[in-house]
């Protein structure tokens, strides 16, 4: 190709070429690659402070990495270089590497390409607990981490049971539960799933009889839910499992695990020490039931978020295969629907009503099953806590002022928190704070509207931007 039509691929020329370098990078894999000091300075101040500091750095012609590996300097060239990364470039052996690189040479820009090239590639989908047990090696636990981040909402929502034994790491295991255990991400495993899963995956560095005797000790949920009996071989190595599960106990919730459980296939395997097992005990004997959710993170069934056609006024029509609500031209004064979803026990739960066809005023918020009459409006009834179009909160008739009045086309998003059982409102991207009067909510709600003639309304999972 002639030199001079193309600056990006004239400098592409210039990448690891001996000929036109003046500096050796010795990289942690002892792989050697050349550059051109002047062109690094330019692009990175953290090579501009460490290549012109009138250190020997500033003198000699080589400079070490001894934590940054080849394949990720290879790709911080041929950004510092061209200002992009070609397609195919980022491979899942390289991603991980590249991204701590860009991070510690402060390429911000070259951070977000390669989150945007796991997003519109299959890397994600497909090598997303390689990705994140390749990550844990190279990175502190930081919350802030978009790749981090990425990466557990996407292995959140792929039961454990599902992922091969070997493909996620002890210490990539650690990070996804220690993110998930107390956030408002989905996540669809089982607390006991977990506790399996990182018990065996514990056992797996021991030694592969104690892997295989662990698996026969310790079933699935559906295999105790079904009754199919397990194995009692007797695990010889648990003081070293025990060890090796050290670093996710503090991360796994007990709490959520039943009692019956947990005296029949946990306690007797001797690999958790007492006061987290009498803990566990202790919890449910001062709860005096077990009321909680045994999957950390949002639980919901999103397919739930349907109008119910049980708990629906008489005048209002459900369509769309259940999404929609639309009062009837018969239908005129207020009546109400809620919604087939019961929202129960702990967690943070969010959904969309979109306004399609405002009546006079439209209600959204959440009632309880007890003593609610569907043929009557939400806000009259001590069972029914709701915002409306006009910007007031009602509950039992008494109103407080809350947001400015919505219209045709607005999205109220419901933000419902059961660990305080307090309730809160987004209108069209603006959040609002708590309804300070309700601060003290039933343990279980539906969501719920009120609305007359013309009035249509669509419920959906909440759609983040």
């Amino acid at each position: 190709m002639t030199r001079g039509c193309s600056l990006e691929n004239d400098l592409r020329l210039l990448i690891n070429n001996s000929k036109y370098s003046d500096i050796e990078i010795l990289c942690e894999d002892e792989k050697k690659l050349h550059a051109c000091r002047a062109i690094l300075a330019a692009r990175s101040e953290v090579f501009d402070r460490l290549l012109y500091n009138g250190m020997k750095e500033s003198h000699e012609n080589q400079i070490t990495f001894p934590k940054i590996n080849s394949a990720g300097m290879e790709i911080v060239l041929e950004y510092i270089y061209t200002g992009s990364v070609k397609e195919g470039s980022l491979t899942k052996d390289n991603l991980v590497e590249a991204f701590y690189a860009a991070d510690y040479f402060q390429l911000s820009v070259l951070q977000s390409c390669i989150i945007d090239t796991i997003k519109d590639t299959n890397l994600i989908k497909n090598y997303s607990p390689e990705l994140l047990s390749k990550l844990s090696e190279k990175v502190p636990l930081l919350e802030d981490n978009d790749l981090l981040n990425l990466l557990v909402e996407k292995i959140a929502i792929i039961p454990l049971n599902d992922i091969e034994f070997g493909r996620l790491s002890i210490a990539g295991l650690k990070y996804l539960l220690s993110i998930t255990l107390k956030k408002e991400i989905s996540f669809v495993t089982r607390e006991y799933e977990v506790f399996r899963y990182s018990a065996i995956l514990a056992a797996k560095q021991v030694s592969n009889d104690t892997y295989r005797n662990l698996i026969d000790r310790l079933p699935t949920l559906e295999q105790i839910e079904n009754l199919i009996t397990v194995g009692n071989k007797t695990i010889t190595d648990w003081q070293k499992v025990a060890k090796e599960l050290e670093p996710l106990i503090k991360f796994i919730d007990f709490r959520r695990i039943r009692t019956q459980i947990i005296a029949d296939f946990i306690e007797p395997l001797k690999i958790i020490s007492t006061d987290i097992i009498l803990d566990a005990y202790r919890n449910v004997a001062l709860l005096n039931n077990f009321n909680i959710c045994d999957i950390r993170g949002k639980t919901i069934n999103d397919s739930n978020y349907v109008w119910d056609k049980t708990a629906c006024g008489s005048n209002l029509i459900i369509e769309n295969e259940g999404k929609i609500v639309q009062a009837s031209n018969s239908c005129n004064s207020h009546q109400s629907v809620r919604a087939k979803i019961a929202l129960e026990d702990k967690g943070i739960f969010e959904w969309d009503v979109i306004i399609e066809k405002k009546c006079e005023n439209v209600w959204v918020g959440v009632c309880a099953s007890e003593n609610f009459n569907y043929e009557g409006h939400a806000r009259l009834q001590s069972t029914g806590w709701v915002l409306g179009s006009n910007g007031l909160c009602f509950n039992s008739g008494k109103n407080s002022s809350y947001c400015q009045q919505f219209n045709d086309g607005s999205k109220i998003t419901v933000h419902l928190n059961m660990n305080k059982r307090t309730c809160a409102f987004i209108v069209n991207g603006t959040k609002y704070p708590e309804v300070s009067a309700w601060n003290n909510l039933p343990s279980k709600l539906y969501p719920v509207v009120s609305l007359f003639y013309p009035g249509r309304l669509r419920v959906q999972p909440h759609q983040k931007n």
